[in-house]
């Protein structure tokens, strides 16, 4: 048995329930992590609540890091003692200890802590894919960050900046603005204060950004189409502010021909050598200092349920874990 947070229908944080599961030695191709940490993300919240659905009852929860206690038959990359990370399927990370396919499962190095191995795995996997991957961020280029003070958003804007990127970045307060000005952003738009389209626009000298990444959703999408210059690349990776509506497609003609992609990092990971290329150069950028992953709020794992009323009232900052 091993204690864990599980759902048992969906709904608010007060879903969330500590309770004792059942946990068996892992089968062929798994391993079995012992967690020294667990990442907090906002699709946390969409398997609670619903929006992404899953089988019930349910774990949730898509990151962690720890130590390998065992391994299944035919596991030849890892042995019991190893320091790992994840990130990704299947849900079930909100776990003191667990079993999961070895084939999802990275070695994590000497040179980063456990809680940082937690913390960066999802988000800075996403980064990863969202700057070398969908659009392919150059020295020179200037780009949009939507949530600049976010998980995903400082790693971002951190490694948008090392690679050569000139950052604008869009927060919802000035505390905020003060966190991604430290974390690589050359502008910082409040939106809760300025228009954001038209700052970026005046930023470019009219002429708008090549790439906008918003992991905010509903609420900044027809914003971000109007910062793209012609043939500009709209990254919608999130829904932090709710679904975006149903779109006409002419809009993207009438626009400037831009590029509309919805990626996710399943994906990007889908096979083991994109995983381990994604996680590798993730890995690389934290350890040699380019890219600092702070964790600025720490939870029980038992304490789930505050922690998800936490982050959707938007009282996070950088990267939250759970400690079991």
């Amino acid at each position: 048995m091993t204690q864990a947070i599980r759902i048992h229908q969906t709904g608010g944080p007060d879903v969330l329930c500590w309770e004792a599961v059942p946990l068996s030695a892992p089968a062929a191709g798994e391993v079995q992590v012992r967690h020294h940490a667990v990442g907090l993300n906002f699709i946390d919240t969409y398997h609670r609540t619903g929006l992404y659905p899953l089988p019930l009852p349910a774990g949730i929860g898509l990151e962690g890091s720890g130590v390998v206690e065992a391994v299944g038959v035919g596991v030849g990359d890892f042995k019991p003692g190893d320091r790992v990370a994840y990130a990704g399927g299947p849900p079930g990370a909100y776990a003191e200890c667990r079993n999961l396919p070895a084939h999802r499962v990275l070695h994590l190095p000497d040179a980063i802590d456990f809680e940082t191995g937690a913390a960066m795995m999802l988000q800075g996997l996403t980064a990863a894919y969202l700057l070398h991957r969908t659009y392919r961020v150059q020295a020179g280029d200037t780009v949009l960050i939507h949530a600049a003070a976010g998980g995903v958003g400082l790693i971002a804007c951190q490694w948008a900046k090392a690679l050569g990127a000139t950052v604008i970045g869009t927060v919802g307060s000035e505390a905020k603005a003060v966190i991604a000005r430290a974390h690589g952003c050359d502008h910082v738009i409040d939106y809760s204060r300025e228009n954001f389209v038209s700052r970026v626009r005046a930023l470019t000298a009219g002429e708008g950004v090549p790439v906008v990444y918003d992991g905010v959703g509903r609420a900044t999408f027809d914003g971000s189409l109007d910062c793209l210059r012609p043939l500009g690349m709209m990254v919608s990776y999130g829904n932090a502010s709710g679904t975006v509506p149903p779109f006409d497609l002419l809009e993207l003609s009438r626009r400037g021909g831009l590029f509309l992609t919805r990626p996710t990092l399943a994906n990007y990971t889908a096979k083991r050598d994109d995983l381990v290329a994604l996680g590798q150069a993730l890995m690389d950028v934290v350890a040699s200092g380019a890219v600092r992953v702070e964790v600025h709020q720490r939870y029980a794992l038992r304490d789930a349920a505050q922690a998800h009323r936490d982050l959707e009232a938007r009282r996070t900052t950088a990267s939250t874990t759970l400690l079991p």
